[in-house]
């Protein structure tokens, strides 16, 4: 089954250039370390899953790009075809000359609405270019205007014009500093709409990735590119074909629908959270081994303590003993509850590691059998150069932190009136506002009494 893209903004169009960069570079690559027919049947599965092919035999990809001005869409199709192994039809695009001005509601009231059967033409015809679809992965952040705005008001046009396709929403959460003033209203009203319309929300943290880049990749000058670069990595290390437990030897037909099937078992919890092991500098590979007990216990500590990285995990956080009664109140401090793991394998020896610690019934809250909780997918086919390499992507508790100081920083200029008149001129008014709080304060509610 095919997915479509769908590129909003600045940074969903720069990340969804790196994502399609990154995928084909691994089919191109002859790294695989497993036999040719897993090669080949795994490049098909990419192929038929991200690009149409063209005559030319240049694989194009399949996305619509959305932004409200012209300068990056016009450099992402150029440096695209400047590739020669891939690039984007020229037709999927969508842009205006003005900008959203990082105001939201410019973006949701006026942009979204004017624009509305332009872009969705454009995702219409994408859509019907596929033999099967599987579903919609749009890339937005939540800081700006137009990703977030516009980002919003096409994720609920999507869902009304097509009901019964999963809708994945891939969400950059912003620098805690913060490079816009009114970046909390923006997110807290992104967040809140998305959670209406969206299937899940695949969440990264700038702070978490520049972390990344500085501590693990050794980038000393790090640029918006070494960001959506890490991005990309761990992307492709979730949507590269596997093999699903179900599926026997065939790779997953249904990449969105597993993962929402493993992941989202009620809608009230569909935050997920994104952790990959190793990630180093491509020059340092040669000089590194790594074991599958060794990678897999890095993998869970990260999970139960927290740890975006491999690098500084506090090894001292433990699960709650077994038994023991209300899972918030006997909780150990900074311990993360899950609602539902997914491993994904991918390398040489698969086969053969032990995944039992991630069924251990005291990660998970009480309602979920732990059999039902966790699910692991695999191939061994490597991925991205690494000979073994894991991601684990999780439906947890990880991002109350950041959730709960967000809508904090908001409600507190939202009592002060700050910078709401930007907004109400754009028809949100302040009841919008609130009903955007309620949410997400339901959400948190919600993951804080795991």
């Amino acid at each position: 089954m095919s997915i479509v893209t769908v590129q909003l903004g600045q940074c969903g169009n720069q990340i969804g250039h790196e994502v399609f960069n990154a995928l084909c570079s691994d089919i191109r690559g002859t790294h695989g370390f497993c036999s040719q027919k897993e090669n080949e049947s795994y490049r098909d599965s990419c192929r038929e899953r991200f690009f149409c092919e063209q005559e030319s035999g240049v694989p194009v990809a399949r996305a619509v790009l959305v932004d409200m001005e012209p300068k990056v869409i016009s450099q992402t199709l150029s440096m695209a075809a400047s590739s020669g192994h891939w690039k984007y039809n020229h037709q999927s695009h969508f842009c205006q000359k003005q900008g959203s001005g990082n105001n939201w509601a410019n973006g949701y009231s006026v942009h979204g609405p004017r624009h509305k059967e332009a872009i969705m033409t454009l995702v219409q015809k994408e859509a019907e270019k596929c033999d099967r679809l599987g579903g919609f992965f749009t890339i937005m952040s939540m800081a700006g205007g137009t990703g977030s705005g516009v980002g919003a008001f096409v994720t609920q046009c999507l869902r009304d014009a097509f009901p019964t396709s999963f809708i994945l929403n891939h969400v950059i959460w912003p620098y805690g500093t913060g490079e816009v003033i009114v970046q909390n209203y923006n997110s807290v009203l992104t967040l809140s709409h998305l959670y209406r319309s969206s299937d899940a929300l695949l969440v990264h943290e700038n702070d978490v990735l520049h972390k990344i880049c500085a501590q693990l990749m050794n980038i000393k000058q790090i640029s918006f590119r070494d960001v959506n670069q890490v991005i990309a990595h761990q992307l492709g290390s979730v949507f590269q074909p596997t093999h699903t437990a179900a599926g026997g030897s065939d790779y997953s037909r249904n990449p969105l629908g597993d993962l929402m099937e493993s992941l989202v078992p009620h809608p009230e919890f569909k935050v997920l959270g994104l952790r990959n092991i190793p990630q180093m500098p491509e020059s340092s590979l040669p000089y590194s081994t790594f074991s599958w007990p060794g990678l897999i216990k890095h993998l869970r500590q990260m999970l139960i303590a927290n740890a975006t990285m491999e690098e500084g995990i506090d090894w001292q956080v433990r699960p709650p003993p077994p038994g023991s009664s209300s899972h918030s109140t006997t909780k150990p401090l900074h311990f993360n509850t899950s609602i539902a793991n997914l491993v994904i394998l991918r390398g040489k020896d698969v086969h053969s590691v032990d995944l039992g610690s991630f069924q251990d019934p005291s990660l998970y809250t009480p309602w979920l059998n732990p059999q039902d909780a966790f699910n692991a997918w695999q191939t061994p086919r490597a991925f991205n150069k690494y000979e073994k390499s894991a991601a684990l992507v999780s439906n947890s508790q990880f991002l109350l932190k950041p959730l709960d100081n967000i809508v904090g920083k908001a409600w507190n200029m939202f009592a002060s009136k700050a910078y709401i008149h930007q907004y109400t001129k754009f028809g949100i008014q302040e009841e919008d506002f609130l009903d955007c709080f309620t949410t997400l304060e339901q959400v948190i509610s919600s993951y804080t009494h795991l």
